[in-house]
């Protein structure tokens, strides 16, 4: 039998046509637009093809984007003052600050300035916390994501072992929570596991999201597992082998076109939300 190609891009696009909708009653109601701004500090060209990727995905279903662009010799406390206007500002409801900042900015300290209402994009400490403890938080964008994926397509989770391969605190931890509180059993793994063949081999759920291309061989991986692959690197690759596995695993994100388009429509879902609180309360 042939695995299921978990689709990202297909889910995303189904979820604007929905999102759209929303935005339209929400406008009609009230006469405002939910908006996002983006913070993008330096001036790397993929850093800068993700900010407007995200502006593009506002646009398509109504929403309005706020994009602010400061020079890579930003110090942290202009940063923070930056962050501090748009908390302040009734109008924005979802603030992205665009990973990573040049090495000079305290990026963790800029996170976590961040409103808890409108950290659509899951990245402060109080939002991690509070999430991990089932309290009302927007999860981090691209682990939520997955989680939307794996509940779009009937994956169970409850009571399956699964193994995440990553331990960044805007992916790997938070999603081990996620699948923690969807009550499967977590094992978190990274670079210096060891024996880390033998950790993936138990997977009936894996997560790759330690951020090398093919770091996870494809030989390491279960029969009839679910593999999530959120890594992305030039040439299209992931970080998952995923070709000697193919014939054997029950389902797979692809990439591209698997997590990708579910953490920009995740964030863009999460800032929808911020907004329908804010206005309408």
């Amino acid at each position: 039998m042939s695995p299921i190609i978990l689709d990202g891009r297909l889910l995303s696009r189904s979820s604007e046509e929905a999102f759209a909708r929303r935005v339209k009653i929400l406008k009609d109601k009230s006469g405002k637009t939910p908006i996002l701004a983006t913070i993008l500090v330096g001036d790397d060209p993929a850093s800068a093809t993700y900010v407007r990727m995200k502006g593009e995905a506002c646009k398509r279903i109504g929403m309005d984007s706020k994009s602010l662009t400061l020079d890579d010799s930003t110090t942290t406390e202009q940063l923070v003052a930056v962050i501090d206007e748009l908390n302040a500002d009734p109008d924005v409801h979802g603030i992205l600050l665009q990973h990573p900042v040049p090495e000079q900015i305290d990026e963790r300290l800029c996170f976590d300035r961040i409103a808890a209402e409108k950290d659509v994009d899951g990245v402060t400490c109080l939002g991690f916390g509070r999430m991990s403890m089932k309290e009302p938080a927007y999860g981090a964008a691209t682990p939520k994501g997955i989680m939307r994926i794996l509940e779009h397509y009937q994956i169970p989770v409850a009571g399956q072992h699964a193994v995440v391969v990553g331990r960044s605190p805007i992916l790997g931890k938070p999603m081990a929570m996620m699948l923690l509180n969807a009550n499967a059993t977590v094992t978190i793994c990274h670079s210096r596991t060891e024996n880390l063949p033998a950790q993936v081999r138990r997977a009936d759920i894996l997560v790759g999201a330690v951020g090398i291309p093919e770091f996870i061989q494809g030989d390491w991986i279960k029969e009839s597992s679910v593999v999530i692959d959120a890594g992305y690197h030039p040439g299209g690759i992931g970080d998952v082998e995923l070709e000697l596995a193919m014939d054997r695993v029950a389902a797979y994100t692809p990439v591209p076109g698997g997590v990708g388009p579910m953490t920009i429509n995740t964030l863009i879902q999460q800032t929808l939300e911020s907004a329908e609180k804010s206005i309408l309360g």
